[in-house]
């Protein structure tokens, strides 16, 4: 069913996931759309992001964000047109960031919106290497992963939305760069499209051997955002004074259980003691979220000059976009994940 003028197609969180997300997790509703009143605007998506961290949402546990509700359109940012406005900053036809989730329409009282350029070449850039993928991937590295040139730079899901740019970043920067992936193809995209040193397929049986060989002066910044085995791989080359900024564990957000296996906790430990090393969580917008015009000049510059590539992986109609969401975690998606809820 087509995006029309009629009806507000849904995606609802039906159920909270245990283990992964599937489809029964999800349904569709289709309510009237909403009318704007004064003070509001009516907005119409047409680009919505899928990210990894949305599977947190998705689980009622305690977190840095209230979990998404049940029976409610499941929360992200989204880009959109005003369809409608009594609000005196917008008319109708702006472009708009927002965070309205995985419907068709939503109202908006102007909070939390931000204006984009009407003259965007990309609009759905804004959720991606001009949104939050990049904002992460550009204060992750900078600020906390504080490259400096000739050293290494190992980065997991490197042709990811975030590791992507870590890697374009740290090249810019003077560093060598290593690549994680999860396939042969994105692989080679990370080392011929992206400019990165060496790519390693994490599925290699020897990914170990792999990583030590690709990084034969150790690691000096590892930006973390997968876990589990890939940073098993990376924990004994890192080097005395290493930082490790940490934005993400894809390859536990569906595990319901601890790991098998040893207690890696006290070599994790003695690591960090031994090495003296700097491993930094970080909520991007909690933490850097008044930096946002510094990364938006530098990447806008880096991008209009050429030297910042970025992939999409498009995905078309709402309806598609639980199945699209699951494959995500999976490691389906060959670039930022968006849905093309509409075309414009």
């Amino acid at each position: 069913m087509a995006q029309n003028s009629t009806t507000n197609r849904q995606i609802l969180l039906a159920s909270r996931p245990v283990g992964a997300p599937t489809a029964q997790n999800f349904a569709l509703a289709q309510p009237a759309i909403p009318v704007a009143r004064a003070g509001q605007v009516l907005l119409r998506t047409v680009y919505l992001s899928l990210d990894p961290y949305m599977r947190g949402r998705m689980s009622d546990a305690a977190s840095y964000a209230a979990p998404a509700a049940l029976n409610e359109p499941m929360v992200g940012a989204t880009v959109c047109r005003v369809a409608a406005s009594q609000h005196p900053d917008y008319a109708e036809g702006d472009w708009v960031l927002a965070y309205t989730g995985w419907q068709d329409y939503a109202l908006s009282d102007g909070t939390g919106l931000t204006k984009l350029d009407a003259n965007l070449a990309h609009p759905s850039y804004a959720l991606g290497v001009l949104g939050m993928p990049g904002f992460t991937a550009y204060m992750g590295l900078l600020d906390s992963g504080a490259p400096k040139a000739g050293e290494t730079v190992v980065v997991a899901a490197a042709t990811g939305a975030v590791g992507s740019v870590v890697g374009q970043i740290a090249k810019l920067k003077g560093c060598r760069v290593v690549g994680i992936a999860g396939s042969a193809d994105k692989c080679r995209s990370a080392v011929e499209e992206l400019g990165f040193d060496a790519c390693i397929d994490h599925h290699s049986p020897d990914l170990a051997a792999q990583l030590e060989a690709a990084c034969p002066q150790g690691i000096d910044v590892y930006f973390e955002n997968v876990g589990g085995k890939v940073f098993d791989a990376v924990l004994p080359l890192l080097n005395t004074s290493a930082r490790v900024p940490v934005c993400g564990l894809i390859s536990q957000y569906n595990a319901t259980a601890l790991p098998d296996g040893p207690d890696r906790t006290p070599l994790l430990m003695r690591t960090l003691l031994s090495k003296r090393i700097h491993m930094q969580g970080f909520i991007i917008f909690d933490d850097y979220g008044h930096r946002y015009p510094e990364f938006v000049k530098d990447m806008g510059e880096w991008l209009t000059q050429g030297k910042i590539q970025f992939r999409e992986d498009i995905v078309d109609s709402l309806e598609n976009a639980p199945q699209a969401f699951i494959g995500l975690l999976e490691g389906k998606n060959f670039g930022k994940l968006v849905v093309r809820v509409a075309n414009d």
